[in-house]
């Protein structure tokens, strides 16, 4: 009898792989910050490149724009001021007085702010196609309660 419950017991179910859609990973650290720091400042189109799968000289892209020279350098500022009081610092940034691209280099991860039409003309995303792309909304997670 015993034998025969042991055959009849379910056994572990085989684990899923889950697959992520590349909106859904979930950005940590640094980069997570700087995001955030861009979509407080109503940064446009905000994508996150993955370039560790590449053969690139960074691991991640963040790549957004702001509408003015004038937004594009609040965006810039916000991302430095954020990242500052957490104790990480550039170690480049180019373009701040023009403010038509301002890119912020922070060794494992690159800041471009872009306006559109620089955004356009250069299009870093097409140049980098097969980095892994992540796209990052600035509606609230899932288990993030809206005040």
């Amino acid at each position: 009898m015993k034998s025969e419950k042991k055959t009849t017991e379910k056994s572990p179910a085989p684990k899923k792989v889950r697959r992520r859609s590349p909106g859904s990973k979930r950005l940590s650290g640094d980069v997570a910050k700087a995001v955030k720091a861009a979509l407080d400042k109503k940064a446009l189109d905000v994508v996150v490149l993955d370039l560790r799968n590449t053969p690139a000289f960074t691991d991640f892209f963040v790549l957004c724009s702001g509408l003015s020279p004038r937004q594009v350098k609040a965006i810039a500022d916000a991302v430095e001021e954020t990242l500052r009081a957490a104790k990480v610092r550039p170690a480049h940034i180019e373009g701040y007085d023009r403010a038509e691209w301002v890119l912020m280099d922070f060794f494992t991860f690159i800041v471009h702010v872009f306006t559109p039409q620089t955004r356009a003309f250069y299009s870093l995303e097409r140049l980098w196609g097969d980095a892994e792309r992540i796209e990052v909304s600035d509606a609230p997670a899932a288990g993030e309660a809206a005040s």
